[in-house]
């Protein structure tokens, strides 16, 4: 079989490990809306659109030849009951028809309100819409798995941050404000702990589960620097933007409001609790297994501040 690797969707994750993916010599394909190539997409990766990737035939052609198919779409937050599945079992027919494997990029949503650091062994029992969705989806996976229908890696990360990230808990509406010299903005407390997973690792772990055959048949968290408050986490941000530290910190009450004119903002809501209790990742399974570990968040803030000054300067 040839070595082709398929990526649906060309948002930060997928370009991410596109980019790792063509770094280690790998030969892709990233597959989206537009066939336009993204910001940070490698010449060398090709770029093929597909109108509707929830249809098996069109989401096969694009992924003709693939060794490995990754799913790392993510539709508009608030539609992701009506969309969300049906763009899985296009990306997993375009796999089985392939005969390739399936690297799944998945969320921590499926697991609820948990006490202590979230594992790959922590129970599934969401406590929102969106948590069902995505448990819904992971025990499809699970399911083709155990009868032998499709071998499948499945990678789970918290809230992104990064360079190419803009819509999340820690992106534009944090990076942009502090920047111009204002209050940079959080959700929830700017005192709880929480897990955030840098895109680069992001990428880098979706690309070394797809290049690994002891990843297959496995559930993964991908690798997260230890759990930090908001404002531990910003500390390094606003040395690398040499500013004083300043923030604002966005409560429920706030979200519900700005939810009765925003969809996003109100398929939020649900979702708070990550924000207003300690929100812990152990991905010591990954690190072990695979030898990597998470961006140390010094280095990842600096990346990032310096992406988003170059986007101020390019607008």
């Amino acid at each position: 079989m040839a070595d082709l690797h398929v990526i649906f969707g060309t948002g930060p994750a997928g370009t991410w490990t596109a980019r790792s993916l063509a770094e280690a010599g790998r030969s892709v394909r990233a597959v989206n809306r537009s066939g336009k190539r993204p910001e940070l997409m490698p010449e060398s990766v090709e770029v093929v659109a597909v109108a509707d990737a929830s249809d098996p035939a069109q989401a096969a052609a694009a992924a003709d030849g693939a060794s490995v198919v990754y799913q790392c779409m993510n539709p508009p937050y608030h539609q992701w009951p009506e969309l969300f599945p049906g763009l899985q079992r296009g990306a997993i027919e375009a796999a089985k028809r392939a005969g390739a494997r399936y690297v799944s990029l998945e969320n921590l949503y499926m697991y609820g309100k948990v006490d202590g650091a979230m594992s790959e062994t922590t129970p599934v029992a969401p406590t929102a819409r969106k948590g069902r969705v995505r448990a819904a989806m992971a025990e499809e996976l699970l399911d083709m798995q155990r009868k032998g229908e499709l071998e499948v890696a499945q990678a789970r990360a918290s809230d992104y941050y990064g360079p190419l990230v803009t819509d999340s808990a820690m992106g534009s509406r944090t990076f942009e404000p502090l920047l111009a010299g204002k209050r940079a903005e959080v959700t929830g407390s700017a005192d709880v702990v929480h897990s955030y997973a840098y895109i680069e690792d992001v990428g880098r772990g979706l690309a070394t589960l797809g290049t690994h055959d002891e990843a297959f048949g496995e559930v993964w968290i991908l690798p997260h620097a230890p759990a930090r408050t908001p404002r531990e986490m910003l500390v390094p941000a606003f040395k690398a933007a040499d500013l004083e530290p300043k923030y604002s910190a966005v409560g429920p009450l706030t979200i519900r409001l700005a939810g009765l004119f925003m969809p996003g903002a109100r398929e939020t809501v649900e979702m708070m609790y990550e924000f207003t209790r300690p929100f812990e990742v152990d991905s010591s399974k990954f690190e072990r297994q695979f030898g990597m570990s998470a961006t140390p968040p010094r280095e990842a803030m600096r990346r990032t501040v310096e992406w988003y000054k170059t986007r101020a300067s390019n607008s």
